[in-house]
């Protein structure tokens, strides 16, 4: 018997088997290919707009995937470098096929994990328990169970008025499994993602489109790495234009997506090329990036173009752009279906509430991206150890990390559509910047087992920098000499007119951490590991103090805890609705019962006093039989 089995070897299912793994359980990892596990379905990139913070998330708790970027990059950016930086992101271009070797390696040199190759067609349950799977060939027994299976749980593929069963092109969905869950009274959605046709490199005009580097200084994804040391890839840019729509508009009638055949939801955040010129017929032009797939590989990924339409009509599209008029394409886009669970079926540790020791993480739950994927492998792998360990859930708080974020929302709020992480869904984004996610979650992870004693012993020493730093600026003291305020006026900031601290100079915007060295502070002395940080706390000092107080009032409801079974239908003062509302999710404090939508604040304080009265009850009983316990005696 198995202590863990994971079901599916993309993003979310490596580092699930990887974590509970190194967790020191007997992990069997399942897939339908071996060849395939850390396959990039989609773009071949890593991070981005809210995910960038995902991967360093998972980096700090002790994943893979932030070290397997690093490895396997292309082109590293900060995107949002202009704005502040509680959402700067991380993004860099990756060589799927190294992406893939360097994964499959992990797993291979990892102690307690065996892989197998076959399709699960069903789930062993006995009682309330999963206790193993069935592949087509056998039975196999564990203690928990993790799925995993991206968009190979009853895949259709759609390219125009075609369609065919297929977790990704070439290769057979998963059907069994989907039956399996709804026998066992799971709600089954459907939604819809899709990408583009790969293009030949050789056959594409660089010289009339506009190139895209990478940063100058690279900076990784892994708070393990110190630097990069890589030739840069670059990217290149061009454009749709109204010959391009007018393709794709005389050829919607042999669009899945405008004929009714796929009844799937779409993203919103990363539409089709044919939802963008119907959703937005203004737009004369839409942006396409140019992606290299591989270092020695001569595939391009034209990131803009998503698609479903008939070969023919891509191959027109295609042929319609600036640069790619001659390009040969590869492998044709097209769009696919894929079963989704609710993901409030789930508690916050991903299990979920209908089987217990069962988990669920990935796109099955509702999302979409590499890095969502990975994220809610991790925390899932890490659940399913605990429980064989007969440990309680690790559970990340919104106020704590993105992950926290990710995954209260799913198993909250629930989604209708697929899922993207962003920055604009974390309300304390300025406490959860990419810079200090070791400072976050490192220890966390050290105390789970995932974190290498030196890896935790370096980010206990940038605290330690952190705050010698700190004390350094707010002790040292600068005058109102006439060579400093000179120099005060070259940066175009007021003249001092008293003596101040470093850290009062330094919240001026026109100050950074460069410039005050130069203002006679010779003697500043600050580690380089923390220096950014320590500037970015210093210039933001008032809106995280602000914010660190917000996260105290959040985390006095989340103490809050509600009764587990509570029966919200006997409860006098609340809505149909919110009864409703509350026995779907079953939140465990109010904290998550205040933020399911349609709960009202004036809700939640019903159910507190409800809360109050039941504790009373229940402290009322536990005396009265201590008292009679006491006669007897």
């Amino acid at each position: 018997m198995y202590d863990v089995i994971v079901i599916g070897a993309g993003h979310a299912g490596i580092e699930s088997a990887l974590a509970a793994s190194r967790m020191g359980c007997n992990t069997l990892l399942v897939t339908l290919r071996l060849e395939q596990i850390g396959h990039m379905s989609c773009n071949p990139a890593i991070g981005g707009v809210g995910k960038g913070q995902l991967v360093k998330e998972i980096d700090a708790l002790g994943g893979e995937m932030a070290k397997a970027a690093d490895a396997c990059g292309l082109q590293f950016r900060i995107l949002n470098a202009s704005k502040g930086p509680a959402v700067w992101s991380s993004r860099a271009q990756i060589d799927r096929f190294r992406y893939k070797e360097y994964m499959r390696k992990a797993l291979g040199k990892q102690s307690n994990i065996c892989l197998k190759q076959a399709e699960v067609i069903s789930l062993l349950v006995k009682g309330s328990s999963v206790n193993g799977v069935r592949t087509k060939d056998e039975e196999i027994f564990s203690k928990t169970v993790v799925i995993a299976p991206g968009t190979f749980s009853g895949g259709k593929i759609h390219i125009g008025l075609r369609n065919f069963p297929g977790g990704r092109q070439d290769e057979e969905a998963a059907m069994g499994l989907s039956e399996s869950l709804r026998s066992l009274g799971f709600g089954i959605m459907r939604f819809k993602t899709g990408t583009c046709a790969r293009l030949d490199k050789a056959t594409i005009d660089f010289s009339r489109l506009k190139i895209q580097e990478g940063d100058a200084d690279p900076r990784p994804f892994s708070f393990t790495n110190k630097g990069l040391k890589l030739k840069q890839a670059p990217c290149y840019i061009t454009y749709t234009n109204e010959r391009t729509h007018k393709i794709i508009r005389d050829n919607l009638k042999y669009s899945p997506l405008y004929t009714g055949l796929i009844k799937a939801t779409g993203v919103r955040y990363c539409p089709s090329i044919e939802d963008k010129v119907v959703k937005f017929p203004d737009r004369v032009r839409h942006q396409v990036f140019l992606e290299p797939e591989g270092r020695e590989d001569n595939r391009i990924y034209p990131n803009g173009i998503s698609t479903s339409l008939p070969e023919e009509a891509q191959v027109e599209m295609v042929h319609s752009i600036e640069g790619l008029e001659h390009a040969g394409i590869i492998d044709f886009g097209y769009g696919i279906e894929h079963d989704v669970v609710d993901p409030r079926e789930n508690l916050p540790s991903l299990e979920t509430k209908r089987v217990k020791n069962l988990y669920l993480a990935g796109q099955i739950n509702g999302t979409t991206g590499y890095e969502e994927a990975a994220a809610q492998g991790l925390i899932a792998g890490i659940n399913a150890a605990l429980t064989v360990k007969g440990k309680g859930p690790f559970v990340l708080e919104r106020s704590r990390a993105y992950i926290g974020v990710l995954i209260d929302d799913l198993t909250t709020k629930g989604t209708d559509e697929p899922y993207r992480m962003f920055t604009s869904r974390v309300e304390y984004r300025l406490l959860l910047r990419e810079d200090n996610a070791d400072i976050r979650l490192r220890e966390m992870g050290f105390g789970l087992g995932l974190v290498s004693r030196e890896e935790y012993r370096e980010t206990r020493d940038k605290i330690k920098a952190v705050k010698e730093g700190t004390e350094a600026l707010m002790s040292s003291r600068i005058k109102p000499t006439r060579e400093v305020n000179s120099k005060l006026n070259s940066f175009g900031s007021p003249a001092l007119r008293k003596e101040v601290t470093l850290a009062e100079l330094l919240k001026r915007p026109q100050i950074d951490l460069r410039r005050l060295r130069e203002l006679d502070c010779r003697g500043l002395r600050l580690d380089e590991r923390a220096a950014f940080l320590i500037e970015t706390e210093m210039k933001y000092s008032g809106f995280i103090e602000r914010q660190k107080a917000e996260v105290e009032r959040f985390r006095h409801l989340e103490k809050i805890k509600v009764p587990a079974g509570m029966d919200y239908n006997g409860l006098n003062g609340l809505s149909r609705e919110i009864r409703d509302k509350l026995g779907r999710v079953r939140p465990l404090s109010l904290g998550q019962a205040l933020r399911i939508p349609g709960v009202t604040p004036a809700a939640v304080a019903v159910l507190m006093v409800w809360i109050k009265k039941i504790g009373l009850k229940d402290s009322e009983k536990r005396k009265t039989k201590s008292a009679k316990l006491k006669c007897k005696a």
